[in-house]
């Protein structure tokens, strides 16, 4: 007699439903600067890093972004062709390449940061001041859990 495997419920599966809803905040998210800027979502992630911490290496992005190696090097290259971003290269070690946004990329990020946050805060609506709170802590102890089992 065999045991049966259990039975697995994507609908109700977390990290699936997780991954849904992400995917579908990303895309709404992605829908209001793809189309005005010429941007995909791992570019516009590179960019709003760099926004915010610039002189990161491309290593760097990816830990702050939690993106593989390729898909920011795919998005350091489209962003250096479109020249939003500057490449520059460390005086000790000429391997490491230090990443900034160029004039017209802060041009675009003051524009697009207005647009994300808007989009958070229309969300963020649909929650209590309390759920708010709750989602936080929520994703705060998953996201801690998950770290530890690396």
């Amino acid at each position: 007699m065999s045991k049966q495997n259990p039975a697995l419920n994507l609908k109700t599966f977390l990290p699936y439903q997780l991954s849904v809803v992400t995917n579908k905040i990303s895309a709404a998210l992605a829908r209001l600067y793809s189309e005005k800027f010429d941007l995909s979502i791992p570019e516009w992630r590179v960019m709003a890093v760099l926004g915010q911490q610039p002189g990161l290496s491309a290593d760097e992005v990816c830990g702050e972004t939690e993106m593989e190696k390729v898909s920011v090097s795919r998005a350091v290259t489209k962003l250096l062709d479109k020249k939003l971003i500057k490449r520059d290269f460390s005086g000790q070690d000429r391997r490491r390449s230090i990443l900034r946004l160029s004039g017209a990329g802060y041009s675009v990020y003051a524009q697009i940061v207005p647009l994300a946050l808007s989009f958070e805060a229309g969300l963020k609506t649909v929650l209590t001041k309390e759920e708010q709170s709750q989602v936080e802590t929520l994703l705060e102890k998953l996201n801690s859990h998950v770290a530890r089992t690396e």
